[in-house]
């Protein structure tokens, strides 16, 4: 591991101004991704910014009936939080699909979201990678793609976004609050955070330099059931081969009358389209219209052609539970 040097802020404040004051800094709160990468010298920061200070791990109501949800606010505690677990279940049950116990405890609302890619490539400091290293090539391509993109892909990097919580979070139409050395805020539609690889993969949110999550924002409870299907290679602690979250509202004789669906484990970013959404209303739950809007576009690279079937069967059987719910 490489020398860094290393400080814990008091304020929000202090540590964005810690941020902007020296290039190739990196906050860091749980540590779950972050320091395997530094081990590997994937990630070799120049400065650490320790976060856990801030007082950043509450959930609180908001004014309209929704709830925020501090940057710091561990996977574990989000994901049994009562009002999580009764009005935003897809994102409790996609919280708990994710790693272990012992790393739900540690890590946080802004870490999972900002986590990196698992492509073995990227890991691979031997390999050629524009995500590690821009101009260098993409391995992944014509390599082992098991688990690559098979949407919203480029010529640059066939990477896939890893998060489960940020798959259910998209589907709630959450939005990300944000503070910079300046003290300037934003808000940032979970829609517009990840970007799609293109010519810079290794630009992977709309983040700024120095700029710091603080909190994500969910609006009022999405009525209907809630659903989150994660395929995988084994049963527990894997990433999503694909994953579904779904929110499915059925009127009172059981017909769809509104629904929203994100998918995992298909592109570099969590990935929804409006048009499969209104397929599956207007068709009383046809998951194949909706799947056909889904996965439009979709390429696969050989070796994980087979998602985009999956994706079919796995969209079905979700469907196929909401309405019999």
């Amino acid at each position: 591991m490489k020398a860094f040097t290393y400080a814990r802020p008091k304020t929000v404040a202090e540590a964005a101004e810690m941020a902007a004051a020296q290039p190739n800094t990196r906050f860091i709160a749980g540590g779950t991704n972050l320091l395997d990468l530094m081990k590997l010298q994937v990630e070799t920061p120049a400065r650490l910014v320790d976060v856990n200070r801030l007082g950043l791990a509450e959930v609180t109501e908001t004014g309209d009936g929704g709830v925020r949800v501090g940057a710091l606010v561990r996977n574990a505690d989000l994901a049994a939080h009562p009002r999580i677990r009764r009005d935003y279940a897809v994102l409790s049950r996609a919280l708990l699909a994710g790693a272990s116990g012992q790393l739900r405890n540690k890590a946080t609302t802004a870490g999972n979201l900002l986590q990196r890619t698992r492509c073995p490539y990227f890991y691979d400091t031997t390999q050629a990678c524009n995500k590690r290293a821009p101009g260098s090539g993409c391995a992944a391509i014509g390599g082992f793609t098991r688990i690559h993109a098979v949407l919203g892909a480029s010529e640059a990097c066939i990477a896939t976004n890893p998060s489960d919580m940020a798959v259910a979070m998209r589907a709630l139409d959450a939005t990300v609050e944000t503070v910079d050395a300046k003290g300037t805020e934003r808000t940032i539609p979970l829609a517009d955070f990840h970007r799609l690889p293109g010519d810079t993969p290794e630009i992977e949110t709309a983040l700024r330099p120095g700029e710091l999550v603080t909190a994500v924002t969910l609006g009022e409870p999405v009525a209907g059931t809630h659903l989150y299907r994660k395929v995988r290679d084994r049963a527990s602690y894997a990433f999503a081969v694909i994953s579904v979250a779904a929110v499915i509202d059925k009127n009172a004789d059981g017909r769809i009358r509104a629904a929203r669906l994100a998918f995992g484990g298909l592109a570099h970013k969590p990935w929804r389209v409006p048009a499969a959404e209104a397929a599956l209303v207007a068709s009383n739950g046809d998951p194949d219209a909706a799947a056909d809007a889904v996965l439009a576009g979709a390429k696969g690279q050989g070796g994980n052609d087979f998602k985009i079937p999956l994706t079919r069967r796995t969209l079905r059987a979700v469907v196929t539970e909401a309405l019999r719910a």
